[in-house]
């Protein structure tokens, strides 16, 4: 259970209204409708002024495009696996689908470097969201040197943005406690990652060469 359960009762005409565009918005994005769908954002409106702030930003996150919508809700999902947020496995899962990876992309997320699935520039989105979930976040020259390769500054950017609002979701949901909401339930969900596999990929993220697409 949430350690701050539900939107204070005596919340402010403008956050009531944000909240209900939140529903409505994460039930279009999703296909689904469940009771716990925006609970980190109901946890916000116990402070209005953040909930306001960072909806703004989400808002602004989701203007910005030039990377392939795919290849973010990857790098977002590999995070979410890394800091085991269930809510954000969940609704990430749920979108990843919906952005046209399949099942079998979900189940081989903690092996994605010895899977075929990936290409080459998903394998290297992928190494980035390892290192910035790792702590202390560890993104080497090398790494970086190869996004280069694919990805102008602006696009890299918009990668680093991505999956940075991904672990600021996580942490802020893990503390809270707040877990899954039901996007995903009664299909193939992403796993999160043990102690001994997220050190081992979090390891082959910082020495692999690019692979092969």
């Amino acid at each position: 259970m949430t350690r701050i359960a539900g939107a204070p009762s005596k919340a402010g005409a403008l956050a009531r209204v944000t909240l209900r565009i939140a529903r409505r918005k994460t039930a279009q994005m999703t296909g689904r409708e469940t009771d716990g769908m925006i609970e980190p954002l109901e946890a916000f409106a116990h402070a209005p002024r953040l909930l306001i702030g960072y909806g703004m930003f989400e808002l602004a996150c989701e203007k910005v495009n030039r990377v392939e919508h795919r290849l973010k809700e990857l790098a977002v999902l590999k995070a979410a696996t890394m800091v085991d947020c269930g809510y954000c496995i969940d609704i990430g899962s749920s979108l990843a689908r919906k952005s046209g990876l399949s099942d079998e992309h979900l189940l081989a997320l903690p092996r994605y470097r010895a899977s075929e699935l990936f290409g080459e520039r998903e394998k290297l989105v992928l190494d980035l969201a390892v290192a910035m979930s790792r702590a202390p976040v560890a993104v080497p020259d090398e790494l970086f040197g190869a996004l280069r390769k694919h990805f102008d500054d602006g696009q890299l950017v918009e990668l680093v943005n991505a999956i940075a609002l991904e672990n600021f979701r996580a942490r802020f949901n893990a503390a809270l406690e707040i877990g899954s909401a039901g996007f995903s339930e009664g299909m193939v969900c992403a796993v999160p990652e043990t102690g001994s596999e997220l050190d081992a990929r979090a390891t082959s993220a910082t020495r692999a060469e690019p692979a092969a697409a």
